[in-house]
């Protein structure tokens, strides 16, 4: 079965593949959206990068929007400071057996608010957990946003990123939804490439040094 859910209830929705009751370990998506706008192309591209692994393996999937979850983080300096509602998304990160994460390209880099989120996140928390980076801009000159931003941020924090990443420009989606087919294609590429790096987790290490 492949869940979905963000951190509003309004959103929960069910998926395709168990029955009712049939018992399952589902791997845990937790897809990031650094949009700060509703409806949002990065939104919408990371869902897809999602909802590609669920059609793959069990899987329940949480979506945390920036645009949502971002007031919470206003003012907050400290993670003892924040709100339940920030504490559970950052929970939800922390816990993740996959994150899917995403930002639009502001000034040439993810967006401010991406990266206040993330300082919250407990630095070994994020320790070999995979990581499928995407990013969406005005044009295709800011794919490199992924290598040159996202891939040094998570590195930080040891995870696992994976080879595959993808960027989509505006001229991608149509009426809000991914259409164009040559990211289509890479959306299942980077879906296939993930596959192995879930079903063979590498077995608990002592993380280096910080």
């Amino acid at each position: 079965m492949t869940h979905h859910r963000s951190l509003s209830p309004e959103r929960l929705r069910l998926g395709r593949h168990a029955a009712p009751d049939e018992p399952v370990e589902r791997l845990r998506i937790v897809a990031v959206s650094g949009s700060l706008h509703r409806p949002s192309s990065t939104t919408a591209l990371v869902a897809a990068l999602a909802d590609a692994i669920a059609l793959r393996t069990d899987a329940e999937i949480q979506v945390i929007e920036l645009a949502e979850v971002g007031p919470h983080l206003a003012g907050a300096l400290e993670r003892s400071a924040l709100p339940p509602e920030a504490e559970l998304a950052i929970e939800a990160i922390e816990e993740a057996d996959l994150l899917v994460v995403g930002s639009p390209v502001y000034r040439a880099s993810f967006t401010g608010l991406f990266k206040h989120l993330f300082d919250f996140v407990d630095q070994r928390a994020l320790v070999d957990t995979p990581v499928l980076l995407a990013a969406t801009g005005g044009s295709h000159r800011h794919a490199l946003t992924i290598e040159h931003q996202l891939r040094p941020l998570f590195a930080f924090f040891q995870a696992l990123t994976l080879p595959v990443g993808v960027y989509a420009a505006s001229e991608d989606f149509d009426a809000g939804v991914l259409r164009d087919p040559g990211v289509l294609e890479r959306v299942e590429a980077a879906a296939d490439r993930a596959l192995p790096y879930l079903v063979h987790r590498p077995a608990p290490v002592r993380p280096a040094v910080f």
